[in-house]
Parts: structure tokens; C-alpha cells; sequence
């Protein structure tokens, strides 16, 4: 049953990754989410050889989380919003 839960844990937010895409910021704490049950997925999967590998993916995970939110506050501050209808990437 533990496992299950941490299957949908997963799978819920890739399906709010996939269907919210109105927002970057819901974007991002979707992948954060995502991020997070594969987080708690390495540790029980992989207790019992080493923590070791768990620890390096939560390492890199907050690396993709603060790199997300530089490229949010970037776009925040040139585009003046987070909406992905009024992204004009043809003027950088």
C-alpha cells in the first residue's frame, strides 16, 4: 500500500505538470513535487545498499529548484508576469 502511495505521489504531479500550464511558478512547484516522491522513492528503494545516492538526488534536485527559480525571476522582471501566453521570445 506504501508503495502505491508513492506511485501516485509521483504521478499526481505529473499530471498537474502536464494540465496547469497557465503559470511558470505551478510549473516549477510541479516539478518540485515530482522531485520530491522520487526523493522519498531512492530512500526507501535504496536503504538498505546506501543513503548515499538518495542524498546525491536530493543535492541535485535543489540545484533544478534554485535554477528554476532564477530563471522565474528572470522572466518576471523582463516579461513582467509568470504567464506563458505573454512569453514573447522573439525579443530577448
Amino acid at each position: 500500500m506504501f508503495y502505491f502511495l508513492l506511485v501516485l505521489f509521483v504521478y499526481v504531479g505529473l499530471y498537474i505538470f502536464s494540465s496547469k500550464r497557465e503559470h511558470l511558478l505551478s510549473v516549477l512547484l510541479s516539478l518540485e513535487f515530482i522531485a520530491l516522491g522520487l526523493f522519498v522513492m531512492f530512500l526507501v528503494f535504496l536503504c538498505k545498499i546506501s543513503v548515499f545516492y538518495s542524498l546525491l538526488y536530493l543535492t541535485f534536485a535543489a540545484c533544478e529548484g534554485a535554477l528554476g527559480l532564477s530563471v522565474l525571476v528572470i522572466i518576471r522582471r523582463t516579461h513582467g508576469g509568470d504567464y506563458f501566453k505573454s512569453f514573447d521570445f522573439l525579443i530577448l
